[in-house]
């Protein structure tokens, strides 16, 4: 929602309820898919998004708000993209934002922003392009289908003539199928977003029985329509009621009595299972929506102190996706391996143990994943008696550099890397495990190492 917020001068209607039938759909065998209104993981497990909006394509240098945005407690990450109207996002440059996702155990949702505003905006690009761009991008996304969600465009229709989205989407979503995308669709509202005048709760049958692979999820964006309690529940069970699968995919906060009534949504949400993804981490032209200050984590602001640490948020209802297992998955491209898609390494070397204090802590050390140049690592930290903080040692043999990493501090001096636990996992009881990971670099040999754990 890179664009003015504004209170629309519109009297919300009366709701009128439409009889419609609502079959249990089938779904896709392939990754994420919907089952009655319910997003689903591969293994049946039912997942509930709860994550943050990144405007990835204004500053696609801020690639540290990924492992950020986890930290936070995020379970998903809604990615900006472009496709030309602003600078366009490569294929090369999605994948890097995919293996982002996937290296800090995040379900990546992935927006076409060029649509936004379609109708009224007249730089905007119809859903039609952004399906076009989607095609160009095939041959990294697919095989990502337990990790990637393609919100086909953003906000895709004013208010000007809202009626258009049905045609529209309904044609989006069947172009997409015949071009062979086994994906979970993402649609988002007309009105920029907020459906104030239901186009999308009026028509959300018909948009969804145009999905062959009936794999697709509609999307709210709640602002300055959903101030009461009352609008943003009623809107809510309209659609629980009728079986429609729905996630919240951008809201902001109730910084005055005329915006979103942030704290009944996220309550609301959580009550009926529905998914939601704020808006923004960091970089919006007025900063009010702004979750931190200037991309920086530790200084949360106002709104971003709600959505990650208030009630009902990101800390409290969070849960990670089962398709990671604790274990890092490895990067995009793994279902065809090729030079330019990393892939696991099937000679990849076994875990090595640690040489530790005895009852202190043990680690172990696994190449999850590499590739001409780089590599996916692992290391497991396992208490041998209650610990509050470790630190795990090793020095490389061979030239390998650890480039970022996640859920640990690491720090490199010469060929010795010295990994520090973060707030969140030093505490451990005895026999109790976490584990961090890490992108590195490697030339020749990429040789396991010897750790060393030590802990208080």
């Amino acid at each position: 929602m890179k664009r003015r917020l504004a209170v629309l001068a519109a009297v919300l209607i009366t709701l009128t309820a439409s009889v419609l039938t609502f079959v249990n759909p089938a779904y896709a065998a392939t990754g994420l898919h919907i089952e009655g209104r319910n997003i689903v993981e591969a293994n049946g497990n039912t997942f509930v998004m709860r994550g943050i909006n990144h405007m990835h394509t204004w500053y696609a240098g801020q690639t540290g708000s990924f492992a950020d945005m986890k930290a936070a407690g995020a379970n998903t990450v809604r990615v900006v993209l472009s496709g030309g109207r602003w600078t366009a996002n490569t294929a090369a440059d999605v994948t890097n934002v995919i293996n982002l996702c996937k290296a800090n155990r995040l379900i990546c949702v992935l927006e076409n922003h060029d649509t936004t505003g379609y109708g009224e905006d007249g730089a905007a690009y119809t859903l039609d392009q952004a399906v076009n761009y989607w095609i160009g991008l095939k041959s990294v996304l697919t095989g990502q289908e337990n990790y990637v969600v393609i919100n086909i465009g953003n906000e895709p229709i004013g208010n000007t003539n809202p009626s258009q989205w049905t045609a529209a989407t309904v044609a989006a979503i069947q172009k997409m199928r015949t071009n062979g995308f086994e994906h979970m669709l993402m649609i988002d509202a007309p009105n920029w977003g907020q459906d104030w005048q239901y186009v999308m709760r009026d028509n959300a049958q018909t948009v969804l029985d145009a999905d062959t692979r009936k794999n697709t999820m509609l999307s709210i964006h709640m602002y300055a329509v959903f101030n009461t309690a009352s609008s943003i529940t009623a809107y809510l069970d309209h659609f629980q009621s009728r079986g429609w699968p729905l996630v919240i995919g951008e809201f902001g906060w109730q910084f005055d009595s005329g915006q979103v009534d942030d704290q009944t949504l996220m309550a609301a949400a959580q009550a009926r299972g529905i998914g939601y993804l704020g808006w923004s981490w960091a970089g919006n032209t007025d900063p009010i929506l702004d979750m931190t200050n200037s991309f920086n984590a530790a200084s949360l602001t106002t709104w971003g102190q709600r959505i990650v640490n208030g009630a009902n948020g990101l800390k409290a209802t969070s849960k990670e996706a089962t398709i990671f297992g604790g274990v890092q998955p490895s990067s995009p491209g793994s279902s065809s391996p090729s030079p330019s898609s990393p892939s696991p390494s099937p000679s990849s070397p076994s875990p090595s143990p640690s040489n530790s204090m005895p009852g202190a802590c043990t680690a172990t050390y696994a190449i999850a994943g590499q590739w001409p140049g780089g590599f996916q690592g692992e290391v497991k930290v396992t208490a041998g008696s209650p610990v509050k903080s470790w630190t795990v040692t090793w020095t490389y043999a061979n030239g390998q550099t650890v480039n970022n990493a996640w859920s640990a501090t690491v720090t490199s001096s010469g060929s010795t890397v010295t990994a520090r636990n973060v707030s969140y996992n030093g505490t451990l009881a005895a026999g109790q495990s976490t584990s961090f990971g890490f992108l590195g670099s490697w030339t020749g040999t990429n040789s396991v190492p010897t750790l060393t754990c030590s802990a208080t």
